[in-house]
């Protein structure tokens, strides 16, 4: 690889990934700081409890595209300069997660990583997506917890990588594993006041319904 182009992997989907969707849409559109009410989370979920399931669909189908935007940009010019591009599209997608969760434009205050992690299994493979996102539907159907669908979605996400190379659907990518165990690790950690929550009992149910009072929506 090109030293240069792996810098440039870094930068650049760090600063793609920084662009944190749930605050530029709460302040352009609701004119407020979605990480002042609720969970203080700055995520899709957070935002469709707080604004409702508009803006959290905005929010959801933003943060995905902007990780899918920088993990394509480095797959075609990665392919283009000397054939590494899927090891340059891991890259930009570490630093693409990392940039959502610690966000440099939003004073590295940001969201728990669940929808660019939708974004890094697609990107991964189709069907590691549809896995992950099917496992993720199941859970949250069942307890009405979006913290548990979320870590459990996360925890698929490398091991439906493995389970399916181990099956030879594909041949495992050595970027690709390290670029799903990073990001289903850092989903699971990001989550570890849940997991609190979640041990003591505390933990609420998600509503799509829109909270008209902010400051007491439940904590995700």
């Amino acid at each position: 690889m090109t030293w240069w182009m792996i810098v440039l992997s870094v930068v650049i989907g760090y600063l793609i990934g920084s662009l944190s969707m749930s605050v530029i849409v709460s302040g352009l559109i609701y004119k407020g700081d979605v990480r002042k009410y609720g969970s203080g989370n700055a995520g899709a979920t957070n935002m469709a409890r707080v604004y409702g399931w508009k803006g959290g669909l905005v929010v959801l189908i933003g943060d995905i595209a902007k990780a899918i935007l920088a993990m394509v940009l480095f797959l075609v010019l990665g392919d283009k300069l000397d054939g590494r591009g899927v090891d340059y599209m891991c890259i930009a997608g570490v630093a693409c997660t990392l940039g959502h969760a610690f966000p440099i434009f939003f004073k590295f205050k940001g969201g728990k990583c669940v929808t660019v992690g939708a974004a890094v299994a697609l990107m991964v493979d189709w069907r590691v997506f549809l896995i992950v996102v099917g496992a993720f539907l199941i859970v949250v159907l069942i307890t009405k917890i979006v913290s548990i669908s979320s870590i459990t979605a996360a925890f698929f996400l490398p091991v439906s990588y493995v389970v399916l190379g181990v099956l030879s659907v594909y041949e495992i990518c050595t970027a690709k594993l390290i670029l799903t165990i990073f990001v289903g690790v850092l989903v699971i950690v990001l989550h570890y006041k849940n997991i609190i929550r979640l041990c003591k009992g505390e933990e609420k149910k998600f509503s799509f319904k829109k909270n008209t009072d902010k400051k007491s929506a439940d904590e995700h």
